[in-house]
């Protein structure tokens, strides 16, 4: 039994922790950071303000983990990040192929614990930041509602990857939220004149088929008209989850301090929505089915994103500049999305895909104002218009294992983030990151104790493989259907096989990429036009084509050549299709199997 007499006023419990690395948020980029560090051997504290990990991935907003490969969708179909992110995915895609939120949460859970050198505190808030001068942080407190527990948590290196950066703005750093004008940076995809608007928080629910019929009674504050909705004519009775991506609100509110009222706002909406399809008299389907699930805190996009050394900028994702501080990369599209969100009248989103994945630079993941603060995740030094991309969490994780391997060597040698940028420690970071099979564009490893580099490979026996045989349906040509191949020198000559309704031609291009190291058929090197006859027919082709090193190039089929190309659409086995024209005058299929190819 515990008694105690009357005080004139108590504290909570108290508990001190040092580490060598304080990682305040526990999203991907958050837990990406942490295992990097604490697999090296230096003492991590992750602190996270929820009870679980996972952040926007977690089973509390269960938004998918998206990164460069864009849902196979885009140029960077082949652009699955590696490292721990990809870890994640793969022990995930064993454990929980029915992609089971709940599930996730504790594939991460057991990623996280199974590294001795990581203390975790979870359900505990950071509020207060302490500083030996105005440029250094010498320790951070939380408070753990669970356990009436405060924490004061000491480091001579700090991460922020907690979103709305509060270890940052605590500790004065620069940060920036809305979109810079076009005049600062020279982005075509800025607006004339900055603005505050910013991309705003969506929430999702769930539904599940009872067998029975199931009545509805919607709360007092669900939305009353849904045609306030302009886009309310696409809702569909089954569709759930991140497939309404676009419920979204608050680009005109302050997404830190107005989330409590962003929130309820996409309750009132969520619940009006349910309202409209249950008892509207339009979905007779969704008879049967009853809410299973609705978000109770919403998945944030954009809030502050904080000053580094460098800001990245359009340009760089566009153009896929080099840096020689390159960490790692992104490649999701610029991805804007309509200030008033649901309530507006425009698309759900403005994407513009570049042509390949890009760098980005460590300068952008460490405050220029706090001498030992790493940043990760969707708060890195960026331009509003780039973190339309870099914001993703599969790239948020990327960036975060690159600042939990910074920390590590920035521990181990008594540094501060800037100092890595010397050219003989960067070279460092890099070939620590490649070890663990984290990739950097264009950036060749410097590891002198990687033998597969030097390695020689013999056989006794070898089988040729002219071609692959046929194995699947046809493929009709409704938009034209390329074949990437590796190419170094001389373009080989191929088969292909194409089966036509009735006499006609077929018009084939042979593509490369404007940049060797990408996967966009962007450039046309040569055209030849084809006779056809009705019925199967055997075409040999051969190119004068050259290439100066090594890259890929496609043999792509089209009716005509007066479509210019356009942009990727999708992918099937072997084939990659992309927009360069329709086929005409009448259909023409292609067969599934790989061309046969000649030296």
């Amino acid at each position: 039994m515990i008694k105690e007499s009357f005080v004139p006023a108590r504290q909570t419990k108290r508990t001190g922790i040092h580490a060598d690395l304080v990682i305040v948020g526990g999203g991907l980029a958050g837990s990406c950071a942490a295992i990097t560090a604490a697999r090296e051997g230096i003492k991590v504290v992750l602190v996270n303000d929820r009870p679980v990990l996972g952040g926007n991935a977690s089973s509390e907003v269960r938004l998918w983990i998206l990164g460069a490969t864009s849902h196979m969708g885009n140029n960077n179909r082949w652009a699955r990040e590696g490292g721990v992110v990809d870890e994640i995915l793969v022990e995930n895609t064993y454990r929980n192929p029915e992609g089971n939120t709940v599930i996730f949460d504790t594939v991460l859970l057991d990623k996280v614990m199974a590294e001795k050198n990581i203390t975790l505190l979870l359900n505990t808030t950071v509020y207060e930041v302490e500083k030996s001068s105005n440029t250094e942080i010498t320790s951070v407190t939380g408070f753990c509602s669970q356990n009436s527990t405060t924490y004061a948590l000491s480091a001579p290196l700090f991460c922020d990857a907690s979103g709305d950066g509060i270890v940052g703005f605590l500790s004065g750093a620069a940060f920036r939220m809305g979109a810079e004008s076009r005049e600062e940076f020279g982005e075509k995809f800025a607006p004339e004149k900055e603005y505050g608007e910013l991309l705003g928080h969506s929430l999702y629910f769930y539904t599940k088929d009872t067998g029975r019929p199931v009545n509805f009674v919607p709360p007092s504050y669900a939305l009353k008209d849904i045609t306030e909705i302009p886009r309310y004519r696409q809702f569909k009775a089954g569709e759930d989850g991140c497939r309404l991506w676009w419920i979204e609100y608050g680009g005109r509110l302050d997404t830190v301090h107005d989330t409590e009222t962003i929130k309820w706002e996409l309750w009132k909406v969520v619940y009006g929505v349910w309202n409209y399809i249950k008892n509207s008299g339009g979905f007779p389907e969704a008879d049967n089915l009853t809410l299973e699930w609705v978000g109770t805190i919403p998945g944030k996009r954009e809030s502050r994103r904080f000053e580094g050394d460098y800001i990245l900028r359009q340009q760089d994702v566009i153009g896929q500049a080099e840096h020689k501080d390159a960490i790692a990369y992104g490649g999701w599209a610029l991805d804007l999305h309509p200030s008033d969100g649901v309530y507006s009248d425009k698309p759900g989103c403005m994407q513009y895909h570049a042509k390949g994945v890009y760098q980005i630079p460590f300068r952008s993941i460490y405050s220029k104002n706090i001498s030992n603060l790493f940043l990760a995740g969707r708060i890195i030094s960026a331009s509003h218009v780039a973190f339309a991309s870099t914001r993703v969490m599969a790239t948020c994780g990327t960036v975060g294992q690159a600042a939990g391997m910074a920390a590590v060597l920035c521990a181990r040698g008594q540094l501060k983030p800037r100092d890595m940028l010397d050219p003989r420690l960067m070279k460092q970071l890099q070939t620590a990151l490649q070890r663990t099979g984290h990739y950097i564009p264009r950036t060749c490893s410097a590891d002198a104790d990687n033998l597969a580099a030097g390695a020689l490979i013999t056989a006794t026996s070898e089988l040729s493989l002219a071609e692959l045989p046929f194995n699947g349906p046809w493929i009709p040509l409704d938009y034209a259907a390329a074949q990437m191949i590796p190419v170094n020198g001389a373009v080989p000559g191929v088969e292909i096989q194409l089966n036509a309704e009735e006499d006609t031609w077929v018009c084939i291009e042979l593509r490369s990429s404007r940049k060797p190291f990408n996967h966009t058929p962007d450039t046309l090197l040569e055209t030849q036009r084809i006779p056809l006859h009705k019925g199967v027919n055997d075409i040999k082709l051969s190119f004068r084509a050259y290439t100066e090193q090594p890259q890929y190039v496609f043999y792509a089929c089209s009716g005509t050549s007066r479509y210019p190309y356009a942009v990727a659409r999708c992918g099937l086995p072997a084939w990659y299709l992309c927009s360069t024209g329709l086929i005409k005058p009448c259909p023409i299929t292609a067969s599934r199997r790989p061309p046969a190819i000649s030296a």
